[in-house]
């Protein structure tokens, strides 16, 4: 039980770590762009590249992603605050929401794609060196 509370503890600071990295980047460069892109991206490429092993934050990332949804409720909450702006903006926003949506399912299905082909590559190549 603490061996695994421990791992989990390390597991979260590792993807904290890389999302507070993602922020410095952000703010050192002035970029328009939120820092936990620039840390989702961070973490991409240090999977790709063996930096980070997928078990190295495999319990971390999926007790996140199991709890999701929890992490809307502040969102949806203060969009509530912003009715009249909605209504105002709406076709704008409507458009924005449509193709941001689309380019996430894109990538993501691209990183899943190349996710699965690396490893099969990785299965292929283990059964010949088992042969």
């Amino acid at each position: 039980m603490v061996k695994q509370t421990f791992k989990f503890t390390l597991q979260m600071v590792i993807l904290i770590v890389i999302y507070e990295l993602g922020n410095l980047i952000v703010r050192f460069f002035k970029m328009p762009i939120p820092g936990n892109v620039i840390g989702i991206v961070l973490l991409f490429l240090f999977l790709l590249m063996g930096i980070i092993k997928v078990d190295h934050i495999e319990t971390a990332a999926g007790w996140l992603l199991k709890h999701l949804g929890f992490f809307f409720i502040p969102i949806s909450v203060g969009l509530m605050t912003l009715g009249n702006t909605l209504v105002n903006k709406a076709l704008p926003l409507m458009f924005i929401l449509i193709v941001s949506a689309f380019i996430g399912l894109l990538s993501a299905g691209k990183a899943t794609q190349a996710v699965i082909i690396k490893n099969e590559k990785d299965k292929v190549s283990h059964h010949d060196h088992a042969i």
